[in-house]
């Protein structure tokens, strides 16, 4: 038999964000056996998830807490929603990811409007789906804000930079789910996410057959096709991290597309640093440490909002309070 091919290291590349899964798992999601009945999927939802690695929760969260969201990002950016000539300054920090520069990221991670869609039930149990169990955290994270693009628009630049957020060359493979939920319309010339199933679909033997010293973050998907998909405010979409994706640049003449960030993961009661970490996030309306985060130099979201209420549900999406030991026929 021949040797592995050997590749490098994935130290060489960096990581590309914190995309938390279940501490010490090895089973793929894709793999689970459910235990749980759906709640909010259908069987061919389910289908699509485990062998194209991403499907759409439709209408997931109401209107009204989208415009409120809305609205928030259009404050916060000091934008004004009429006037386009508002819609381009200057990005305030540097993001040590670089390929996170001028994207589009909006530096708020703990106002009242993002905690509001946190805590939708139909997002929870979007996530208690995908999981098959009903212990879960939330990823805090932001918001993103992406006005029309004319210089993708003039060259005629139809696809985004097609990438892993995790590294699909170590093994055990990771285990993590990512969530984008759309605040305005996404899909042909605004742009919006695309992915490249068919790798997911055979991503052991696709990986085998990489050249040596790939860039596992940026994989050669030639010969495979680039699915777009197309989203409607309040359509949520869930996808496997081991799925290869990327952002269609916005390409209209006068249409923002904004969007929300939101996953969740198994929760972690027991790690009480990250728990502290996280309710010092929420408590002192601050942002997640690390390379992609860079924060907001103005500290505006401190100075000028209050600090997001809990309810029942959002209070152990945190990690205020632990999730209550499973009744029969639940999972943990």
């Amino acid at each position: 038999m021949d040797s592995p091919v050997e590749k490098t290291p994935t130290s060489v590349y960096g990581g590309h964000g914190d995309h938390p899964g279940l501490r010490g798992s090895t089973t793929q999601l894709r793999d689970i056996q459910k235990r749980l009945p759906l709640r909010v999927l259908s069987d061919a939802d389910w289908l699509q998830w485990v062998t194209q690695g991403y499907v759409v929760v439709r209408n997931s969260v109401p209107q009204t807490k989208l415009e409120a969201v809305v609205n928030m990002l259009w404050e916060f950016q000091e934008m004004d929603p009429n006037n386009p000539s508002t819609w381009y300054q200057p990005q305030r920090r540097e993001i040590a990811m670089k390929e996170l520069n001028g994207t589009g990221m909006v530096e708020v991670y703990n106002h009242q409007s993002l905690w509001d869609t946190r805590q939708e039930q139909r997002v929870y149990d979007a996530f208690v789906d995908i999981w098959d169990r009903e212990d879960l955290w939330v990823a805090l994270d932001r918001a993103n804000l992406n006005p029309p693009n004319a210089a993708a628009r003039d060259s005629g630049k139809v696809n985004g930079f097609i990438h892993f957020d995790v590294d699909p060359s170590v093994r055990p493979l990771p285990v993590s789910v990512q969530g984008v939920l759309s605040l305005k319309k996404q899909g042909g010339e605004i742009g919006g996410f695309q992915c490249v199933p068919s790798v997911f679909a055979e991503i052991d033997e696709w990986w085998s057959k990489q050249p040596a010293n790939s860039n596992p973050f940026k994989p050669d998907v030639s010969g495979h096709d680039i699915i777009n998909v197309e989203l409607d405010a309040g359509d949520l979409l869930i996808f496997n991290s081991l799925l290869a994706h990327g952002v269609r640049p916005n390409r209209s003449k006068d249409s923002v597309r904004m969007a929300q960030y939101i996953s969740m993961f198994p929760a972690d009661f027991e790690n009480e640093g990250l728990r502290q970490e996280r309710l010092r996030i929420w408590r002192d309306q601050a942002h997640p440490v690390g390379d992609p985060f860079p924060g907001d130099p103005r500290e505006f979201e401190r100075r000028n909002y209050k600090r997001a209420k809990l309810g029942p549900l959002g209070v152990k999406l945190l990690g205020v309070e632990p999730w209550p030991a499973p009744t029969q026929g639940s999972r943990r």
